[in-house]
């Protein structure tokens, strides 16, 4: 009996003391009026079991802010109440390059606390500057840091080098960076960040979508990935979604984006 009353004390202090929540992160490719119906549907169902959704690559022209309020309103019929905030166009170096960012997140989980921005600092080094939403739970907070590198061909590093100065801007910010660094975790260049207490959520987790079918592999690099401040976040689990695999053809799939979905499941201590 004593034992079950430790567990059960155990349990409560947990559930009270951490906010425990699920983020997922998205490079829906080309996110705007082209996006069927039914492709809504489709990614709505692939994300209703998250807390908070960052999306990448949302058109920042006619048809992305849009499609982002298609996909809150699907939600909105997935039996939890949705809501969702999409960034101003990016500061790029050219209008094709501008994309906007959006959040989405359940309102009985999480309340976004003050507004969410775009990093003003370094919109000039960073080609498309990070969004960035500070979101409560339980009394704790966090603050995601929404990002979409430059190709590997243009050297991502040359823009992510930058974000070791951001916990040093914001020191009273629980940062988590997600998305599409279009760069590999093993990189040099997220040293700075890993010395800082920072550690990423996957390793050698292939996240983008091969042209074609060679075999079982379908995936091609380590582009997209999530780190977190292991002194300020408790890890608790992480995956990747294969979506690709509910469609007889990569190209059928690559329709709804050329990235797999990855989350990450975390305790704010």
């Amino acid at each position: 009996m004593k034992k079950i009353i430790i567990l059960f004390i155990n349990v409560f202090v947990t559930c009270v003391l951490y906010a425990q929540i699920t983020v997922c992160s998205w490079n829906l490719e080309n996110f705007g009026k082209s996006k069927s119906d039914s492709t809504i549907k489709f990614i709505a169902n692939m994300v209703k079991d998250f807390d908070v959704v960052a999306i990448q690559e949302v058109v920042a022209g006619n048809g992305g802010t849009q499609t982002v309020a298609r996909l809150n309103d699907e939600l909105n019929r997935k039996g939890f109440k949705w809501n969702y905030i999409i960034s101003e166009p990016t500061k790029s170096s050219s209008s094709a390059a501008s994309e906007r960012y959006a959040f989405i997140w359940k309102t009985s989980r999480l309340t976004l606390t003050g507004k969410a921005w775009l990093e003003k600092k370094y919109q000039h080094e960073i080609d498309r500057e990070p969004f960035l939403a500070t979101f409560t739970s339980k009394g704790k907070t966090f603050t995601l840091v929404n990002f979409h590198a430059i190709t590997k061909t243009k050297q991502p590093e040359a823009e992510i080098k930058y974000f070791k100065f951001l916990p040093v801007e914001y020191p009273d910010k629980n940062l988590i960076f997600c998305g599409d660094f279009n760069c590999p975790q093993s990189h040099t260049v997220f040293n700075p960040l890993k010395s800082m207490g920072y550690k990423a959520v996957f390793a050698n987790q292939k996240t983008s979508l091969k042209e074609k079918y060679k075999g079982s592999d379908c995936l091609a690099s380590e582009y997209d990935n999530v780190f977190y401040n292991s002194s300020k976040i408790h890890y608790l689990k992480c995956g990747v979604i294969h979506f690709y695999k509910a469609f007889s053809t990569l190209k059928e799939a690559r329709s709804v984006s050329d990235h797999v979905p990855v989350y990450f499941e975390f305790e704010v201590r």
